[in-house]
């Protein structure tokens, strides 16, 4: 029984770890990213309530008048000369009536509603748009952090082998113990490095959690993805017509002004009068039940809406100077965000074309030069310390360009580099 137990527990054990394995090695791409993020955000959830208050107010928008009904009791006499008979002259009656609005009143509402319901979709949008961006930051932040703290495992793993290689030396009396005591103390630059990178990445993916509204430990989150550059990009001009045709925010300007306009025809309909029909009933000291007709027409001599007429109108312009205000806003940010990414890839080709290769090659030369004698310590550590600089600069200007690409992608309104 007890060796069942055991084992029972042993195979529980290695299960529970195993599937925890699989949750630590699962990696997340960008578009997985983005589905969690969509789903499980709380800003952007809350932003889609408001289309869905929108929406309630086309309902309220479209209702129709109430009809008002009446009953009444007229001829009620308690000071009678019969005063125990006081219903004998009672008039019973019933009306009712209705506004009938003119002008088309109840569409303009119904389109003024729909037409701010389209605005709401498009602020939303924009604020997807401006979240994203942030949530692509935080990936591409948390990729270039594994790719230093790859390289810097690399460099000191490198190093760690050249280390041996002079200890070795230094045994034989090849080397000097200065020189010695210099390499090793060489070595917590790379341990700084690693350590660094470490943080780092943490940060990185806590940032990408913070956006996920999500709980995983840290540890347990992981992202795959493309840490690199391209030197395809479309000229300017293209990226302009792309953003005037998908930037939410410049859409949102011009239903603005549509709306404004909307707005304007209904404060001239609600200038206008709206009669009220009525009909009632009755009946006088035992007559035949009577019918009524009337017909009230509010007579506009004072109020005619004009405060809200001229509003409205001021309000077109309002918007309109807006939308031409959104409009500049677009070519600046889709300028501003070309020239930073085209600066950045105009640092990134020579180092992908000459100087990765070059600081490789003397970095390889030097350390055997040194092996051999041929080279001094200085000369040995200087190499090591350019080759790291010239792989640490690409990998940040490689993150610089993607900060750039999703710059411009925030600028355009829509993901065109990735």
């Amino acid at each position: 029984m007890i060796h069942r137990f055991f084992g029972n527990s042993i195979i529980l054990a290695a299960l529970v770890c195993f599937l925890g394995r699989r949750a630590a090695a699962q990696q997340l791409t960008w578009q997985q990213v983005q589905q969690k993020f969509d789903a499980a955000n709380p800003t952007l959830r809350a932003g889609q309530l408001n289309i869905d208050e929108s929406k309630a107010n086309e309902i309220t928008a479209f209702l129709r008048p109430n009809p008002d009904l009446t009953l009444s009791l007229d001829q009620f006499d308690p000071f009678t000369t019969n005063p125990y008979r006081p219903l004998t002259s009672l008039q019973p009656g019933i009306a009712a009536s209705y506004l009938y609005e003119r002008l088309h009143k109840r569409d303009l509402r119904k389109e003024s509603a729909v037409k701010a319901t389209g605005i709401a979709e498009s602020t939303q949008q924009d604020l997807r748009r401006t979240l994203t961006y942030t949530l692509r930051n935080a990936f591409v932040q948390t990729l270039q952090a594994k790719a230093v703290l790859a390289l810097a495992k690399e460099n000191l793993d490198y190093y760690d082998r050249l280390l041996d290689v002079n200890r070795i030396r230094f045994r034989a009396g090849d080397i000097a113990e200065v020189d010695m005591d210099r390499l090793e103390n060489q070595r917590i630059q790379y341990l700084s490095d690693i350590q660094n990178a470490t943080v780092s990445l943490r940060t990185a993916k806590i940032m990408l959690l913070q956006m996920l509204n999500d709980r995983t430990p840290v540890d347990q989150l992981d992202i795959t993805g493309p840490f690199d550059f391209t030197d395809k990009i479309q000229p300017v001009e293209d990226f302009r017509t792309i953003a005037l045709a998908t930037r939410p925010d410049l859409r949102a300007a011009v239903e603005a002004v549509d709306k404004a306009q909307t707005d304007h025809k209904l404060a001239e309909a609600n200038g206008s009068t709206d009669p009220i029909f009525g009909i009632d009933f009755g009946r006088q000291n035992g007559d035949p039940l009577y019918v009524g007709l009337s017909m009230t027409i509010p007579v506009k001599i004072f109020d005619r809406n004009q405060g809200e007429k001229l509003r409205t109108q001021l309000d077109i312009t309002r918007n309109e100077r807006l939308r031409d205000a959104a409009e500049a806003q677009v070519f600046s940010d889709v300028d501003s965000a070309y020239v930073t990414l085209m600066g950045t890839l105009n640092l990134l080709l020579p180092y992908k074309a000459s100087y990765l290769a070059r600081a490789l090659k003397i970095r390889d030369t030097i350390a055997f030069s040194y092996q051999h004698g041929a080279a001094s310590l200085l000369d040995f550590l200087n190499a090591q310390s350019d080759y790291r600089s010239i792989q640490l600069n690409y990998l940040n200007l490689v993150g610089s360009f993607l900060n750039a690409a999703s710059q411009l992608n925030l600028a355009l309104g829509k993901e065109v580099i990735q």
